[in-house]
């Protein structure tokens, strides 16, 4: 297994920032479309829990102007074979001194990447 392929990292830099374009947008359909579309899809968020690709559409759905704009403060990625890869962002809300982290677990399906595990938190005490 190759670890870092470069043309493997290249797709996945290329999807945190369609992902990051689409959040700061809320382009909900945009969104969506980059999950695994299954019940076995996980997002843990910042309040919420999320187990399945209805419960994380109806979360985004639900929230009003969509996520708080934030500059990204850091980005890396891992990628492991042509398959799988590993995304985490270390960002900042503006206006806000916390510091926020996102990582997200890529997966290439035969429908193309999707994410298959997300994790959104703040750290406590920043």
């Amino acid at each position: 297994m190759i670890v870092n392929d470069p043309s493997i990292v290249a797709e996945l830099t290329e999807l945190a920032e369609r992902y990051e374009t689409a959040l700061m947008a809320n382009d909900l359909s945009a969104l969506d479309a980059m999950f695994w579309q299954s019940t076995h899809v996980v997002r843990l968020g910042i309040s919420e829990n999320l187990y399945g690709i209805e419960s994380i559409a109806a979360f985004r759905a639900a929230r009003p102007g969509g996520s708080p704009p934030r500059q990204v403060i850091r980005t890396t990625i891992a990628s492991f074979g042509r398959d799988m890869g590993v995304i985490n962002i270390e960002f900042q809300r503006i206006g806000a001194v916390t510091i926020g982290r996102q990582s997200q677990s890529w997966v290439r399906l035969a429908e193309g990447w999707r994410i298959v595990a997300a994790h959104v938190s703040l750290m406590a005490g920043c």
